[in-house]
């Protein structure tokens, strides 16, 4: 169960209420994370959590505004301990986002380590999103997804956006110019092989309309994940 308050829509003056009053990690998690990050079975990297909550129409800048860190994890426990003390993605309002990151990379389009990169984009049915959510989340700290990739390439990131239908989630990658040679919507459902996505496509973030970083020449090229 959360042991934080769930974000709610409402507006003040006219403004969406601040991430400053999104979810957090509870104070007294804080003492059990020190001990986990010391104690605990190392991971391969450090991956850090985030939240942040669209708005339409944002540019790039607006965006890393109201985007929102919640913890770094090095540690197999550590990142229980994040996990099991914010909310459920069930429980979270509609447009937020979970992020989890390799290493200090922001889940930025822009990001200086996700530039040249894309997403796996998949579309899953709310009653699906939770069990989906973590399992990527799992395969990714355990980098279960290695063996998909081409060589150069790796995962570096998963997200979890709560939309009004079905909820989207995304496989973050380095190189889109490698996914050609990648089974990684393979593995994802090998790990969920009762789920049953709406659509699922890979798109480079250079291929977005609000892409504001600079453009290689693969920048208007649209891979599609079979």
């Amino acid at each position: 169960m959360a042991s934080i308050p769930i974000p709610g829509s409402e507006e003040k003056n006219g403004c969406v209420e601040e991430m400053a009053s999104s979810p957090a990690l509870h104070p007294d998690a804080y003492a059990t994370l020190s001990q986990d990050e010391t104690d605990g079975v190392p991971l391969d990297t450090h991956w850090t959590f985030w939240i942040d909550k669209a708005t339409r129409g944002a540019t790039a800048a607006e965006y890393e505004a109201n985007m929102k860190k919640i913890y770094s994890v090095s540690t197999v426990q550590s990142f229980w301990s994040v996990y099991n003390n914010i909310p459920d993605v069930s429980e979270l309002s509609l447009r937020y986002s979970y992020h989890l990151m390799r290493g200090d990379r922001r889940p930025m389009w822009e990001d200086e380590g996700n530039q040249n990169g894309g997403t796996w984009r998949i579309k899953v049915s709310k009653r699906d999103t939770s069990r989906v959510w973590k399992e990527m989340l799992l395969a990714s700290i355990g980098e279960q997804f290695e063996g998909h990739l081409a060589p150069g390439d790796e995962v570096c990131g998963i997200t979890v956006s709560v939309r009004e239908r079905d909820d989207l989630l995304q496989i973050w990658n380095y190189d889109s110019t490698l996914t050609s040679q990648a089974t990684v919507m393979k593995k994802v459902h090998s790990l969920v092989p009762d789920v049953v996505f709406s659509a699922e496509f890979y798109k480079p973030h250079q291929t977005h309309h609000a892409y504001e970083g600079e453009k290689s020449q693969m920048g208007g090229m649209m891979l599609v994940n079979s």
